[in-house]
């Protein structure tokens, strides 16, 4: 399970014409507490901004999924209603997750979703698309796993 951490960067960023402007782009990272969080997002980071930047925000992001599509240019949030039947009383029951999707449009997202979500048995209903801010998501990866300094053992 994943437990992803939205993470704003603010920094001057070069505009048309020249010009600096003071930004905040938000990010997503997988960690897991808070402290990892920063520690992943400034090395993920700090290839792609020149001069000094600062964390200025993170906050959980509850995500039950995220669905990837390499020729998506945008991150749309997903809500989702899994439908179940409650076999005591016989009504339904809709539990709500959160999803992300990567696409290019509205209903490019909503493809993604229905395409990842297919091979479920669960029952569903898309009750919201919306487009987010997000720049780009950093998933935990095993080269990430190996950069990391694992403490050696204690000799007893």
């Amino acid at each position: 399970m994943n437990n992803w951490f939205e993470c704003k960067v603010s920094y001057e960023k070069t505009v048309e014409g020249g010009m600096q402007k003071k930004v905040k782009e938000p990010y997503l990272v997988d960690a897991l507490s808070f402290t990892e969080a920063e520690a992943r997002i400034i090395e993920e980071i700090r290839p792609y901004i020149s001069g000094e930047f600062t964390i200025a925000d993170i906050k959980r992001a509850h995500l039950s999924e995220i669905f990837y599509n390499p020729d998506g240019d945008r991150y749309y949030r997903i809500k989702v209603y899994l439908v179940t039947l409650d076999e005591k009383s016989g009504a339904e029951k809709k539990t709500a997750l959160q999803m992300l999707a990567q696409a290019s449009t509205v209903s490019g997202a909503i493809d993604v979703v229905e395409e990842g979500m297919k091979n479920t048995m669960a029952d569903y209903v898309i009750a919201s698309v919306t487009e987010t801010l997000l720049i780009d998501i950093f998933p935990f990866s095993a080269e990430t796993k190996e950069k990391q300094i694992i403490a050696p053992p204690v000799n007893e």
